[in-house]
């Protein structure tokens, strides 16, 4: 790759990275300060906690759609338009849902923005997988999720400083401010080649016609199962983990549990970013990884008595452990061809994220008859060996040709 080719990359890779870390900031910043916007709109007690799980489920369900939207509009139009617009429909909803005077208005605010935020990660990943060199993709893909990650920090730190209304128009500035970064980004030349040929690009059915290509799909999603298995429940409900084995030294604050896992999760999708690398294998890493996941699960679960630092601790690491987002979406992506690999790419991280519904039902299905320790358990067992089952299934993807066209 000449000097010219390299340069293209590295400013894609900036661009998308900045662009994923504002994504993780205003997809987390709801939690962050819904109980101080809520209030402040008057909504307090079994009021509060209805209205929080309404919010929260327009916003997955504008997720959940908005990954079919962009994902197909990729395909069909371009990456980079995909990029870019996801961005600015994201940023411009969290300008305005600093306005709000109304759950209604919040709700539209919350939907939008959940559109928005379903577009921007699967762009990213599309675009360094089908522009770098097949052999160094996996640093561009790590780069993008481990850098993202931190925006989690960042909402968590902005959302204990300002107040919620300053706490989303910072995040919808960041994100207008990123759009200015966009001149020198250039469109897939896959696409681009994919662009001058009359064949079926972005259609989503194709995924559900035929055995193999469906049950492929089925795997690349299930593989990230146990991120968001982590993620909303044992990191949401850290506070309850923490009473029920009696945690020493302090009350432990999920927020501060979403912002020590969110480390965790940098850390550990720059490891397996790396470590895929060295080891030149996508499955491999992520087996470690689910291992890790179970074996660091368990500790969490049933470990007593411990003082409220090496909890946190025990949060870190636990992020460490699921890190391996970067591959899982790698992975998605690199077992597609060009004309519908937009669609999986988005599409992939947007359905697990939807997941977190059926797995916190299920969760809160089973407290009152086993508590909240064996709750957590069977859904994590169930989760992390479907998981398991979905990496063996896959074709190992490291260094793979993605120059060619799916077929149904």
């Amino acid at each position: 790759m000449n000097k010219q080719n390299t340069a293209v990359p590295v400013k894609l890779i900036i661009v998308a990275s900045l662009g994923y870390f504002v994504d993780i900031y205003d997809l987390i910043v709801f939690n962050v300060v819904k109980k101080e916007s809520l209030e402040a709109l008057g909504y307090y007690g079994d009021a509060f906690k209805t209205q929080e799980i309404s919010l929260f489920n327009y916003q997955m369900f504008g997720m959940l759609l908005g990954g079919i939207l962009w994902g197909v509009f990729g395909d069909r139009k371009g990456r980079i338009s995909v990029l870019f617009g996801s961005i600015f429909l994201y940023s411009a909803a969290n300008i305005f849902n600093a306005f709000v005077t109304d759950v209604g208005s919040y709700a539209v605010c919350r939907f939008i923005a959940g559109i928005g935020l379903a577009g921007e990660l699967g762009a990213g990943i599309t675009l360094i997988s089908e522009t770098m060199h097949r052999e160094k993709r996996g640093y561009g893909t790590m780069i993008i999720v481990t850098f993202g990650a931190l925006g989690a920090v960042a909402a968590s730190l902005v959302g204990n400083t300002f107040g919620w209304k300053m706490t989303y128009i910072i995040g919808g500035v960041m994100g207008l401010a990123l759009l200015l970064a966009r001149a020198g980004v250039l469109e897939s030349g896959m696409f681009k080649r994919l662009d001058h040929e009359k064949r079926s690009k972005g259609d989503f059915f194709m995924l559900f016609r035929g055995r193999k290509i469906f049950l492929k799909y089925m795997a690349s999603i299930m593989i990230g199962l146990p991120v968001w298995f982590v993620v909303a429940i044992l990191f949401a409900f850290s506070n309850q983990f923490a009473e029920i084995n009696t945690v020493q030294g302090g009350t432990v604050l999920v927020s501060k549990s979403v912002m020590y896992g969110y480390i965790g999760l940098s850390v550990g999708d720059l490891l397996s970013g790396l470590l895929s690398q060295w080891f030149r294998s996508r499955k491999k890493i992520v087996l470690l990884y689910l291992a890790l996941t179970a074996v660091v699960s368990l500790i969490f679960l049933f470990a007593k008595n411990l003082d409220i630092t090496v909890f946190y601790f025990l949060i870190f690491v636990l992020g460490v452990a699921t890190g391996y987002w970067a591959l899982f979406v790698t992975m998605a992506s690199e077992q597609f061809g060009t004309n519908i690999r937009s669609t999986v790419t988005t599409t992939a991280p947007n359905f697990v994220r939807g997941m977190v519904v059926p797995m916190t039902l299920g969760y809160k299905y089973l407290v009152p008859g086993s508590g909240i320790i064996q709750a957590a358990l069977v859904v994590g067992i169930v989760t992390i060996l479907i998981a398991v089952v979905s990496t063996l299934y896959v074709e190992e993807s490291f260094s793979k040709d993605l120059d060619y066209l799916e077929e149904a």
